[in-house]
């Protein structure tokens, strides 16, 4: 039996039960429109990200992050087809500030200026937010186990292994 009158509960359970309706609508808006970048909290907006990478990097790594045919052999000049951004691709086997440098500073510039490539730096382009959040969309594309597989890498890097 019910020590309280059910008239009286009725008010109470449906404030509660909208209050958690609301903040379910508000984490997941957030969710979908803001993704943390790294240790440092730092938030980025994943349509601008989004957006970002449609204008500067679908024409090469493709519309679905599937990247360019045979990605993995040389053409004829020497340099590789941009590889996929999806999980069948390397960039998850990356840590976060390499991903980054590489977007900013082009291959080359990591890989030594000897290396064949056509990826160039955006960082004149580009600002160091805008490059996190492209970095930021195309791991939110990322099923949660490769997502949680490059955060090991990333925090591996960072303590120094």
């Amino acid at each position: 039996m019910l020590s309280t009158p059910p008239r009286k509960l009725a008010k109470p359970i449906a404030f509660t039960a909208a209050g958690v309706v609301l903040a379910i609508v508000v984490v997941v808006g957030m969710w979908l429109r803001i993704w943390p970048w790294g240790d440092g909290g730092e938030q980025v907006d994943l349509a601008v990200g989004q957006a970002l990478y449609a204008a500067r990097c679908a024409a090469c790594h493709g519309a679905n992050l599937e990247g360019q045919a045979n990605w993995r052999r040389r053409q004829a000049d020497g340099t590789l087809p941009a590889p996929p951004h999806d999980p069948s691709g390397h960039t998850w086997h990356h840590p976060d500030q390499q991903l980054f440098d590489i977007v900013k500073f082009g291959t080359a510039a990591l890989a030594g200026p000897n290396y064949q490539t056509n990826m160039r730096a955006f960082g004149p382009e580009m600002s160091d937010q805008e490059i996190r959040a492209v970095l930021a969309y195309i791991k939110s594309t990322w099923p949660p186990e490769i997502r949680r597989r490059q955060a090991a890498i990333t925090a591996r890097a960072q303590a120094g292994g």
